[in-house]
């Protein structure tokens, strides 16, 4: 279902008048149209991406959709619009097919198989949260909507999401909803800015810090100390993992 602030029924109209095409472009969709908010150089745009997995498991928490995941998730909107589908399910659909893709799919599944998580949920593998038990997994973002910084993918760090007013307000009200909406799942941040925003909510009062394995590396190959990050944290990660998962019984 759909978070209590989403806001697709306000850009389904828009979506509608979009000219299909087999890849959009920036042209097509950075427009005012789908604006939502902008401070200096950042800008936030909507994208189909709000689907909301309440009684999801697990958390896994990047810091926003970039334009990959926005163009996808239009593309697939519009051709589900068109054939008369059901929004939410296209939503969904939406999370499934572009949450971490790729490399950083396989690299994330090796790393969860090594904290054990898969026997915790008592499934095979790490893998199956994509696909058989999608039904466990709630994937999401700090940023819910496509950050943008001078026309790039925002990656959380320069400029610091803190030190700008929109970023800092969207952690601390749309992002806590969010994971309140998903009260029982082990939130997994991926990467440093995400964990700065998980700790800024638990020093707030707005998260149970027990909720979240703070200290995990970011999953990307382009991460080259990945692998040197994830084994010196390795057992620390395994204990929080028990912790918190100790909000599904």
């Amino acid at each position: 279902m759909f978070p209590p602030d989403a806001m697709i029924n306000k850009y389904l109209s828009i979506i509608k008048k979009l000219v299909p095409k087999e890849v959009f472009n920036k042209a097509d969709l950075l427009i005012d149209s789908f604006l939502i908010e902008q401070e200096n150089d950042i800008r936030v745009y909507f994208a189909p991406a709000e689907y909301c997995n309440e009684k999801a498991r697990v958390i896994l928490l990047g810091i926003t959709p970039g334009w990959t995941q926005m163009e996808i998730g239009f593309r697939r909107a519009l051709s589900g619009i068109t054939r008369k589908e059901n929004i939410e399910e296209i939503c969904r659909s939406i999370k499934q097919e572009a949450a971490f893709a790729g490399s950083m799919r396989r690299n994330l599944c090796d790393m969860l198989d090594g904290l054990a998580l898969p026997n915790l949920l008592g499934i095979e593998s790490s893998n199956d949260l994509f696909n058989k038990h999608s039904d466990l997994i709630h994937s999401t973002s700090a940023f819910r909507y496509p950050v943008f910084f001078r026309g790039q993918n925002y990656t959380g760090h320069k400029p610091k999401w803190f030190k700008i007013p929109i970023l800092r307000h969207t952690i601390e009200n749309r992002l806590s909803t969010e994971l309140s909406f998903v009260p029982n799942a082990v939130i997994i941040p991926l990467g440093k800015a995400v964990d700065e925003a998980l700790t800024h909510l638990s020093n707030i009062n707005k998260l149970d810090p027990k909720r979240c394995l703070f200290g995990f590396p970011h999953p990307s190959g382009a991460n080259a100390h990945r692998t040197e990050q994830y084994q010196s944290k390795k057992c620390a990660l395994k204990k929080r993992l028990k912790i918190a998962s100790s909000n599904w019984l």
